[in-house]
């Protein structure tokens, strides 16, 4: 007779004790070295004076010279990049939100057909954005673009659409276009989560439309829509195909986000991989910062309801 004693189980090892975490041990490990690593090696290069191309034998470590020269106002360019992503990043998110509601809300209804409608929404998400660039690359030139096309036979008007006056607002475009889809899918899937109780109560009780949607609709969606705010916020301040194919941060820096200026400084004129490397901490910093923001407002919401 086999006799078990009472604190076998106690003794257990930690990995006795969540067994579960043995099998996602090793992707954690993976991810995290595939996070960790490349993130150590870039704050290292931030600090030398490494050029592309240059002898490793020749790196210095400069300190924080690199972080004085941008923050001092030495590279002028650096801060247009800056305010230029996030003035990006607020507009093509804020009016993604928007036209995701309104096409959401226009989906939330049964009508002929609406599986046509789905599949033309997912063509825009699964392009490429390199892809979707040079279609609207196309489409905006002044002298042979459908765009201009169509204006010219309605308003006999002529865009330059990638001139410094409209280049960042053919970019906004492009991005809206593109990812108002996944908004409108996202918010389409919560309206199709909420139950009918709450309407049926609110239209006893005499609510109107905006009632409706202010006191039952929006605070449902709420976590929903702060999910998908955060994800869009990331992605567009770290935007980089598409305004690369459109207009390569040109003409002049009107277009030039902080993706495009780490890419400038670092490999398409004067290789200061150095400088670039403090340029794309910043970046990394702001995403982290904006990221933050967001969800410490999404928990102080769920702890308020």
């Amino acid at each position: 007779m086999i006799i078990i004693k009472k604190d076998v189980f106690k003794r257990r090892s930690w990995f006795g004790r969540n067994p579960h975490l043995v099998c996602i041990l090793p992707s954690v490990i993976i991810m995290g070295l595939l996070v960790i690593i490349p993130t150590v090696f870039l704050y290292y290069l931030s600090l030398t004076n490494y050029e592309l191309g240059s002898n490793w034998s020749n790196v210095k470590m400069v300190g924080f010279a690199n972080f004085k020269r941008l923050f001092s106002g030495r590279d002028p360019e650096f801060w247009n990049s800056i305010k230029l992503s996030v003035v990006f990043m607020v507009i093509a998110t804020s009016l993604e939100l928007v036209l995701g509601f309104f096409v959401a809300f226009l989906l939330n209804r049964e009508f002929k057909f609406k599986n046509i409608v789905f599949a033309c929404l997912i063509v825009p998400i699964a392009m490429t954005p390199s892809i979707a660039g040079q279609i609207w690359k196309l489409m905006y030139n002044a002298e042979f673009g459908v765009i201009n096309y169509i204006l010219k036979i309605i308003f006999n008007l002529k865009i330059s659409w990638l001139s410094p006056e409209f280049a960042f607002t053919s970019i906004i475009i492009t991005d809206i276009w593109q990812w108002t889809p996944f908004m409108t899918l996202i918010i389409y899937a919560g309206l199709r989560s909420i139950p009918l109780d709450p309407y049926e109560s609110a239209q006893v009780d005499g609510g109107n439309a905006i009632q409706v949607f202010r006191y039952i609709t929006l605070p449902l969606l709420k976590p929903l829509l702060l999910v998908a705010i955060i994800f869009r916020a990331i992605d567009s301040l770290r935007l980089f195909d598409v305004p690369f194919v459109l207009t390569q941060g040109g003409p002049g820096s009107a277009t030039e986000l902080l993706s495009l200026h780490v890419y400038r400084l670092g490999f398409a004129q004067t290789g200061w991989i150095g400088r670039a490397s403090a340029c794309a901490i910043v970046l990394l910093v702001l995403t982290i910062l904006f990221s933050q923001i967001l969800i410490r407002y999404m928990r102080k919401g769920d702890e308020e309801n």
